[in-house]
């Protein structure tokens, strides 16, 4: 993983959320709302929760009286998070390390995670840390972005990239959001870190866009890719979108938009 892998500033967090949490976060952030809502924790913990899309989709079916700790190493993404989700009193916002977590051990009955293990730059060490701040009979739920090729539209966008700057193609979907798949290597992670009772489900789903513009912009301004092609040439952003929108215009229509995403929905346990 490149050091800019994890940049989220400037621009990117406001676009992150207006484009790309609708386009391919909402959908799985409502499925993991209801596993952890059907565990009916007292004390929850999220980790890495980037703008919100998880907290927002939990906190609407938690009762009140639930404690409900969001954290994110990020702190202009928590910043988005924290506006969005308004005034409530079951919250508590939180910049935390997911590999260092500010926490005693044995807290919370909860912990989740949506996209953000990928990020994690020793897994183990962050699944250690998960499990140190649960309590004995606690859940870790958390999920991963399964391979490129399986999520259409980010494999689109990498091969146009890839074609428009072939000395050095922008690689940080296949790299980092899609790098995380292997199941094998996910169970030997966790187990390293400490769990034990480890399920792994495959979770395909359908991402869709207003347009081919609306999903280039979600990509290609909404996340760190936008730091990759600006690096290698800082004018051609506006390019760059443009060509990725034409790609997808091509494969998938010029209205509406969309294509298969999927993803892995992990449950451990000590």
């Amino acid at each position: 993983m490149s050091a800019t892998d994890k940049v989220f500033a400037g621009s990117v967090p406001k676009l992150y959320d207006e484009y790309l949490v609708p386009l391919i976060f909402s959908v799985y952030a409502d499925d993991l709302a209801r596993r952890v809502a059907a565990l009916s924790p007292s004390d929850l913990l999220e980790i890495a929760a980037g703008t919100g899309a998880v907290t927002r989709a939990v906190a609407a079916l938690l009762p009140a009286g639930v404690r409900y700790t969001a954290t994110d190493l990020n702190e202009p993404m928590l910043a988005v998070a924290k506006q969005r989700q308004g005034e409530d009193p079951r919250m508590t916002w939180r910049q935390a390390d997911a590999l260092t977590l500010p926490f005693d051990d044995s807290v919370f009955d909860v912990v989740c995670c949506q996209f953000g293990a990928m990020f994690f730059p020793d897994r183990s060490q962050g699944y250690a840390e998960a499990k140190r701040v649960l309590k004995p009979t606690g859940t870790y739920l958390f999920s991963v972005w399964d391979r490129i090729e399986d999520n259409v539209f980010a494999d689109d966008a990498t091969t146009t990239l890839g074609k428009m700057f072939p000395d050095n193609p922008p690689r940080f979907m296949a790299r980092t959001p899609h790098g995380y798949h292997d199941k094998a290597v996910i169970k030997a992670d966790l187990e390293r870190g400490g769990f034990k009772d480890i399920s792994i489900e495959t979770l395909t789903a359908t991402s869709c866009g207003p347009s081919a513009e609306y999903v280039a912009i979600a990509y290609c301004q909404g996340t760190p890719l936008r730091g990759e092609i600006e690096a290698r040439d800082a004018n051609k952003l506006e390019a760059a979108t443009d060509a990725v929108a034409e790609t997808i215009r091509k494969r998938h229509g010029s209205g509406p938009v969309e294509a298969k995403i999927q993803a892995l929905v992990i449950t451990a346990r000590p």
